[in-house]
């Protein structure tokens, strides 16, 4: 007799953005006519440029014609993709050879596929709070037992707060898979390279695995703060880097990202080279590549034409992120983030939990938000708003906030 895999009933019945849905859809129900503002969830909203839309179009007109047509590609992506994000990478001083570039559907499948080709028993550890696909994808591999409704036992949770500046120390014991965010979502904070050096000493040490989503690294304007985990010395040799289009080029909808897995990366009773050949494996056993027209947007997209376009979108972004913070501010809310990420991560008043606040901002302001506490047990207490929306729209939030909300 066929069974379910029983790990997905440790998971919580409500994945946080359903939860944010449902509840905003019960309000828009008893308060018809009410305009609801959403500043929850993370999705651009901006149009792609005209630079990648043709890069886009030219990809459909290559299906058109017989000559041009392609079906399958490379499960590892497109040759001229992975070598444009070769360049890209080398024009910050980072050498990769193109056979360790895997083009994907986006950052956060591989985010969640990337646990299966280690083992069951890898003790892993995440940023707290951190992104949910991380904790739960771990979960349903097995990795973990059951849940006391904040934690779940087995995962290592490294606390991210006001007194660390929302990043971890060290883990205190040996963990095998470590994944850090950064800039971090939903914190908005970003790791220096002194801090991302302490965990490749760590790891190296340990023969653990750095798992580096830099899904935001377009965000960073601080030019001392690194874009890549591979611009600090030795990350080559316990770190993979996944990263993403979403973003930085507005394909939250096109779907398209890509993962680093360095040749050099070694763990515990292999040799060099073993992960990205079991990569390889898994991405040519159960991916047959990303979208070919996709990919062609994506050309589009890294070339300097593509990234001087999407610059101008993402700088409106962060205009946004300016403007909410000062409203938060000036409401005496204690607000982080927003400097190098579209994020804001707000502490919330009067000892609130993060729901309560949530309710808060939708009942009082129309706003909605996202609570601290769906990142992880150290989120609650806070809530996070997205800098994603046209500029009119924040501004109405905005307004709507300053003269609506109660503190």
């Amino acid at each position: 007799m066929v069974k379910i895999n029983e790990n997905y009933d440790k998971l919580s019945p409500n994945y946080l953005f359903v939860e944010i849905a449902k509840r905003t859809k019960a309000f828009s129900e008893k308060n018809p006519g009410v305009k609801v503002m959403k500043l929850g969830i993370g999705n651009t909203t901006e149009p792609l440029t005209p630079f990648v839309i043709r890069g886009l179009h030219a990809g459909v007109e290559k299906l058109a014609d017989a000559k041009t047509y392609t079906g399958y590609g490379d499960e590892q992506g497109d040759a001229r993709l992975r070598k444009a994000i070769a360049d890209f990478y080398s024009k910050r001083g980072i050498t990769l050879a193109q056979e360790e570039i895997f083009i994907s559907d986006g950052a956060k499948p591989d985010s969640a596929n990337i646990q299966s080709i280690f083992s069951k028993d890898s003790v892993v550890a995440v940023q707290d709070p951190s992104y949910p696909v991380y904790v739960d994808s771990n979960v349903i591999g097995g990795r973990t037992g059951k849940s006391d409704g904040t934690t779940y036992r087995g995962i290592v949770y490294m606390p991210c707060n006001e007194a660390n500046g929302f990043f971890p120390s060290l883990p205190g014991e040996k963990v095998d898979l470590i994944y850090i965010c950064s800039p971090n979502n939903p914190t908005g904070a970003v790791a220096t390279k002194a801090q991302l050096k302490d965990f490749i000493d760590y790891a190296k040490k340990n023969k653990a695995v750095i798992v580096f989503d830099a899904a935001y690294h377009p965000f960073i304007s601080d030019p001392s703060l690194p874009r890549s985990i591979y611009e600090v010395e030795g990350s080559k040799e316990c770190a993979i880097e996944i990263n993403s289009f979403s973003k930085s080029s507005g394909f939250t909808g096109v779907r398209l990202g890509w993962t680093v897995v360095p040749k050099a990366l070694v763990v515990e009773g292999q040799e060099a080279g073993r992960v990205n050949s079991i990569w390889n494996r898994r991405q040519t056993t159960m991916f047959n590549g990303a979208s070919n027209v996709a990919q062609e947007g994506g050309l589009a997209a890294i070339s300097d034409q593509g990234i001087k376009e999407n610059q101008v979108i993402i700088s409106g972004y962060m205009a946004n992120a300016r403007a909410i913070k000062e409203c938060l501010v000036a409401k005496g809310l204690v607000v982080f983030g927003g400097e190098n990420a579209p994020y804001l991560w707000i502490k919330t008043p009067s000892g609130m939990g993060s729901w309560e606040f949530f309710d808060k901002m939708l009942n009082e302001a129309h706003v909605v938000v996202t609570p601290g506490s769906g990142f992880g047990p150290a989120g609650e207490g806070y809530i996070r708003i997205s800098a994603f929306g046209h500029k009119n729209d924040i501004q109405e939030a905005v307004e709507s906030i300053r003269t609506k909300l109660s503190l």
